[in-house]
């Protein structure tokens, strides 16, 4: 399943936006609009069905330094809500502060609601609802069961709620978010697990911090045997350049050879451009992407030679994976409006708030206008 709309209410600087989930969504804004409160709340929905978002929320300095940062009208709870639709299915989560009855630390984040939607036709029916620690679910006669005490309410019903078998919808939407994979930064310095050997273990997606970068690259050489894409790729960004990877005694290395260079360079020698650019490459060109693809500012420590090539990788992928970027670079996203036609959504602040130019409040981004209109 892919996720075709997002909505956020009360993150940070995020007062209440809803949005569609586009093949390729790319969002530029200068520092400080919250293009990156964005691309956390979609996280926060991957740690549900992880269940651990109460945990990242208190790692994030509590509800006290996620929720809305901006004035409250009368009568606002305050509370964090985040959904994801999946082309019939919608799933919705709200977390708040604990009662005074409940069980928890002072001021630790508790799940105060879940549920799984279905749309029908031209109907919506509710087929999971979680209200503190009471799960009901409905079967396929319609009727609905209680399960009182079966989460923790610092737990998701998406990942502990012991019955899911009972709403086989659970499991679909916790496995989907779970395919979803973020890239936020790579480690390049000295000591970053990119520049070392690892584990030859066949690898179809990098992992989320890049670890396993050797092993994503030596998986192309080893299992598909075909590198014909990758080695185009590296040409694009280094003309005249080769890339290897291979495994030997259990651990995979991989080398760039540069034009007009005397000998090839291993990881440790790398720039660290270079070495963040590799890394992109396999983020786009693995084996098996993830369905979902969510980056922060990959353009970071890039140089500007290389955003050109950078956009054709993504407007490639998109055609294997969805894609959701955000950055703060005009020359990438103009790139990436040259490759594949890619709208400009540009993240801006209104009255204090994260939005973005032409989203309607229905959640609809309006058509552009053409230039002949503008004139």
């Amino acid at each position: 399943m892919r996720p075709t709309e997002i909505a956020i209410s009360s993150y940070r600087s995020v007062r209440r936006l809803s949005m569609p989930i586009e093949p390729l969504s790319v969002f530029v804004g200068e520092n400080g609009v919250g293009k990156s409160n964005l691309y956390k709340s979609l996280s926060l929905l991957r740690d549900a069905a992880a269940g651990r978002i109460t945990r990242t929320i208190a790692e994030e300095g509590g509800l006290n330094s996620v929720c809305w940062s901006g004035l409250r009208k009368r009568g606002e709870d305050g509370r964090l809500r985040l959904s994801a639709e999946f082309d019939r299915l919608r799933y919705s989560i709200e977390i708040g502060f604990p009662a005074p009855s409940e069980a928890a630390f002072a001021g630790e984040p508790m799940i105060k609601s879940e549920s799984i939607e279905a749309t029908q036709g031209k109907r919506t029916v509710r087929l999971m609802e979680r209200k503190n620690s009471l799960v009901s679910v409905r079967d396929d006669s319609g009727a609905w069961t209680s399960h009182r005490d079966a989460v923790l309410p610092s737990e998701t019903a998406l990942a502990g709620f012991p019955s899911a078998r009972e709403c086989p919808e659970i499991v679909l939407i916790r496995n989907a978010m779970l395919g979803w994979r973020f890239y936020h930064d790579f480690r390049t310095d000295p000591a970053s697990q990119l520049r070392k050997p690892c584990l030859a273990v066949t690898t179809p997606s990098l992992s989320a911090d890049g670890s396993d970068l050797a092993a994503a690259l030596a998986t192309l050489y080893a299992i598909r045997d075909d590198t014909v894409d990758l080695q185009d790729a590296i040409q694009d960004a280094f003309p005249g350049a080769e890339l290897r990877a291979w495994e030997e005694g259990g651990l995979c290395e991989f080398d760039l050879q540069l034009q007009d260079m005397p000998r090839p360079f291993k990881a440790h020698e790398l720039s660290d451009g270079t070495l963040k650019y590799i890394c992109l490459l396999a983020v786009f060109m693995g084996y098996r992407l993830p369905p979902f693809i969510a980056l922060n500012e990959p353009e970071t420590s890039l140089h500007p030679s290389l955003l050109a090539p950078l956009a054709r990788l993504i407007a490639k992928a998109s055609s294997r994976a969805d894609i959701w970027i955000v950055t703060h670079s005009e020359q990438l996203m103009e790139a990436l409006r040259s490759e594949s036609s890619v709208p400009l959504r540009r993240v801006i602040k209104s009255k204090g708030a994260t939005t973005i130019e032409g989203l309607t409040l229905g959640g609809e981004f309006r058509e552009e206008e053409s230039e002949d209109d503008e004139c």
